[in-house]
């Protein structure tokens, strides 16, 4: 049903590789209650985390059967972070509008028109459209930003007076643990031992339950609160058609640029998951309709039941480097989100106890990846500065400015202009030039400032 052989896989490095991926991502878990749930805009917490695991776990079946690519999808994090700015903008259009429930009318609404541009093929023509540099420049960009999250997780950088300090290790217990976590998978890994990356994440956890950073927790909890986030889209579309007259324009902005990140977010995890998978095929991705069909339906199922955009997650990586070569681990993960209803607080366990925004039991996993990643590279045609420039502006620009649309927009628009600059028009595709333009669009005019 899958290939696994033909794919030189076995079921037992797609198993290893989908529980890896899933706890590479379990994260999202506890950071997607935090942002929409009773300390974030209000959703109820219980609601959030079972609409975020039926929705991204049938989203990774989906992907799994239906594509058979070992990738996992889940609410993405720079959607969450949109979410939460359109629920405060329409909660502040005045009395009576419902914003996250408006903001889910949005993300459902999203999900829906790219489930008929995947039923159509733009979105895979997008995807297949993109220059070989470019790919390689999607490909490492986006390991260069698993690194940076990774060593953000770990503490092993802050924000400061530059881009980023160095805190040092003095009472910095996650720095160790990220250290201990990232010798412990870098000895696994030189000695080829399968699974590497999940025993350093396993034993980093082991570590930290010695040191107290951690509590074992009760494996099981019944999930519950569905019933107060499903259904909120309904009461949202009511109010986003009685704002349309005083918030038109505005309705149309978010909307676009929902459509936008989702898009070359997905774009650009599925060209980098792929490549490094070796899943290519002429510069081209097979069956990427349906990749991004299993994106969008649970994009829709989310915006349903009371989840953010759900989208293709660059930490399937994780699982292709263990192993995961077909839609087999998807599957496994699709699995594991969801059980993890049941088993919050074991997968909190994983997660420890430290401050906002630091995992150092995934933070190696991370960093490790993203120096994997930067093989990509080696593709680039690094005797042609129309194809090099564009390829090396777009790996920089995504960890940066921690977004992998950010870096994709660079990319096209510098590759377009290149390319017409030098009088070599038709080495662009057509489809370029036309996101070039909108991009430019997008941030000049239509993207909010900050």
């Amino acid at each position: 049903m899958f290939g696994i052989r033909d794919r030189g896989s076995t079921v037992g490095r797609e198993v290893l590789g989908g529980l890896t991926t899933f706890m590479a991502m379990s994260y999202i878990l506890f950071v997607q209650v935090g942002l929409l749930g009773s300390k974030g805009v209000g959703m109820n917490d219980g609601g959030v985390l079972m609409a975020m695991c039926i929705s991204a776990g049938i989203a990774c079946i989906l992907m799994g059967i239906w594509a058979n690519y070992p990738i996992a999808l889940a609410p993405g994090m720079g959607e969450n972070i949109i979410f939460i700015g359109f629920a405060a903008t329409m909660t502040g259009w005045g009395a009576g509008y419902l914003g996250w429930q408006m903001a889910l009318a949005l993300t459902a609404l999203a999900g829906a028109i790219f489930l008929l541009l995947s039923t159509v093929g733009l979105r895979s023509r997008v995807l297949n459209a993109i220059p070989d540099s470019l790919k390689s420049g999607i490909a490492a960009g986006i390991g260069l930003f698993i690194a940076v999250i990774g060593f953000s997780y770990g503490n092993l950088v802050v924000p400061g007076g530059a881009l980023v300090d160095f805190p040092g290790f003095e009472g910095n217990i996650e720095a160790w643990l990220t250290m201990i976590g990232l010798a412990v998978t870098l000895a696994l890994l030189a000695f080829r031992i399968r699974g590497a990356i999940l025993i350093g994440i396993l034993a980093t956890t082991g570590i930290a339950l010695v040191l107290g950073k951690t509590q074992w927790q009760a494996p099981l909890a019944m999930p519950g609160g569905l019933t107060q986030t499903a259904g909120g889209f309904v009461p949202g579309f009511a109010n986003l058609w009685k704002a349309i007259p005083g918030h038109g324009l505005e309705i149309v902005t978010m909307l676009f640029i929902l459509l936008f990140m989702d898009l070359f977010d997905t774009v650009g995890t599925l060209v980098g998951v792929a490549k490094h998978a070796n899943l290519m095929r002429e510069g081209r991705l097979p069956r990427a309709e349906r990749a991004l069909a299993a994106d969008a339906a649970g994009t829709v199922i989310g915006g349903c039941l009371g989840s953010s955009t759900v989208t293709s997650y660059i930490e399937s990586i994780t699982g292709v480097q263990a192993g995961a070569r077909t839609g087999l681990a998807a599957v496994v993960t699709g699995v594991c989100l969801l059980a993890a209803m049941f088993f919050g607080p074991l997968v909190q366990m994983v997660m420890g106890e430290f401050g906002a925004g630091k995992f150092p039991m995934i933070a190696p996993a991370l960093i490790v990846v993203g120096a994997m990643m930067l093989r990509a590279i080696r593709d680039i045609n690094w005797d042609d500065a129309t194809e090099y420039i564009p390829a090396f502006l777009t790996m920089i620009a995504m960890p940066l400015a921690y977004s992998i649309s950010a870096g994709i927009a660079i990319g096209f628009v510098s590759y377009a202009f290149g390319k017409l600059v030098t009088g070599r028009i038709k080495e662009c595709p057509i489809i370029v030039y036309v996101f070039a333009v909108l991009f430019i669009i997008q941030y000049a005019f239509v993207m909010p400032k900050g």
